[in-house]
């Protein structure tokens, strides 16, 4: 079982089965940097599937990425309800279609397989943001993100039954539970317990029971991005490349909660940026 490669045809498909197409003028900022929408004026934050034009991100007035056609952007905002992290604005006459987050539940429900396409698309996103932290040195100190959890620990069990053979597995406290460079074979999904995720000995994140860790390098067939380590009695319930694929596909909500995770770790990784 295989995930697939991002496909502007399924893009845009999804994107229609929920969304309309908008049309926005040269010249105009579809979302700025550091903004949210609000709630109490029943506003919600939008990703968009920008369908013709050109589009520019940018970020601390650095332009830190040009779009075109085809492309998904604003997903991070739209997904966990965070704050925008670039300022998005239209080069030329573009036609794009925006979907809220519930719209994009809507859709996902649907057609779940999207979000492992989407998920392709962000952990891309993620690589981009580690080299540009090492490469400006801001890879540093203990600014840990807390990751929100994924999975109700108590029905996990249930859920991979069936699908995978593996058992839980312990590890006691400062055990290597993973490490950087490593080729993946398992993602896992902490039952009890607290890990933390290291990048070139800096702790990025810290997982509680309910979290997730190690599945960037089954999304992608690569080395591991990052070290981790328990730090205190930990049990994980294995979870191989098959099982996750047919839980994501199998679950629709479970796909959100992923891609919601993934959102809030790269907004965390782009504000360690100076």
């Amino acid at each position: 079982m295989d995930i697939p490669s991002y496909e502007p045809a399924a893009a845009l498909e999804f994107f229609r089965a929920f969304g309309k197409v908008e049309m926005i003028p040269a010249g105009r900022t579809i979302f700025r940097e550091n903004r949210r929408s609000r709630r109490l004026l029943l506003q919600r934050d939008k990703m968009y599937l920008l369908l013709k034009g050109r589009v520019n991100l940018v970020a601390r007035a650095h332009e830190i990425r040009a779009l075109k056609s085809g492309d998904i952007f604003g997903e991070m905002a739209a997904l966990a309800n965070l704050p925008r992290s670039a300022t998005a604005v239209a080069r030329t006459p573009c036609r794009v279609i925006g979907l809220d987050r519930r719209q994009f539940e809507q859709a996902l429900a649907k057609k779940p397989a999207f979000a492992l396409m989407l998920m392709r698309v962000m952990v891309g996103r993620l690589r981009e943001m580690l080299a540009r932290l090492r490469s400006t040195g801001a890879l540093s100190g203990d600014d840990a993100h807390e990751e929100s959890a994924v999975f109700n620990p108590r029905l996990l069990t249930d859920m991979v039954r069936g699908l995978s053979d593996d058992p839980p597995v312990s590890f006691l406290r400062n055990q290597v539970i993973l490490e950087e460079g490593q080729l993946g074979t398992r993602m896992y999904a902490v039952l009890q317990g607290r890990v933390a995720v290291t990048v070139g000995g800096v702790v990025i994140d810290r997982i509680g029971a309910g979290g997730v860790l190690g599945e960037l390098a089954l999304l992608e067939q690569a080395p591991r991005l990052a070290s981790a380590v328990a730090e205190d009695h930990v049990s994980l319930q294995p979870i191989n490349r098959n099982a996750f694929i047919a839980l994501v596909k199998l679950d629709p909500q479970l796909g959100a909660a992923l891609l919601t995770a993934l959102a809030e770790r790269i907004h965390h990784l782009t504000g360690r940026l100076k």
